[in-house]
């Protein structure tokens, strides 16, 4: 794979990082998918429209545990 034109996905430990993280992480919030309780929020959490469509997509949300934020 010399091909320099490829498009990288990559992870960062257990993350999608880069350019590609980045905009499915724009993608999801404008989709309302993921949401934040305050803008001024690190973290997301997932909304009930978001389980919905990310188990459509084959996401197996068992795997993502329940937490606190």
């Amino acid at each position: 794979m010399g091909d320099k034109t490829i498009k990288p996905a990559k992870k960062c430990y257990e993350h999608i990082g880069g350019k590609l993280g980045e905009l499915l992480l724009e993608t999801f919030a404008d989709k309302k998918w993921i949401a934040k309780n305050n803008p001024a929020d690190k973290h997301f959490y997932i909304t009930e429209l978001g389980e919905k469509e990310f188990t459509k997509l084959g996401v197996d949300m068992n795997k993502i545990k329940s937490e606190v934020l």
